[in-house]
């Protein structure tokens, strides 16, 4: 078998709760984590906001290349 380096590029739809569309950018930017929610109750407290979901839309591989085989 051989060995690759796969580059993605993956986009998600982010349905949010926030004061307002400023912060909804902002805290949709800083806190998806992995298409996860990484904030903590303490961050959506503090900045007042609720992710409520994380909709994959793009999930493609942009470029390939072989590393080595596998030995």
């Amino acid at each position: 078998m051989k060995i690759y380096k796969v580059a993605l590029s993956r986009a998600y739809v982010v349905t949010i709760e926030a004061e307002n569309k400023e912060n909804a950018c902002r805290y949709a930017e800083f806190f998806i984590g992995d298409c996860s929610d990484a904030s903590t109750l303490k961050d959506r407290q503090e900045y007042k906001f609720s992710i409520k979901e994380i909709e994959p839309a793009i999930n493609d591989a942009i470029d390939v290349e072989e590393v080595r085989d596998h030995e």
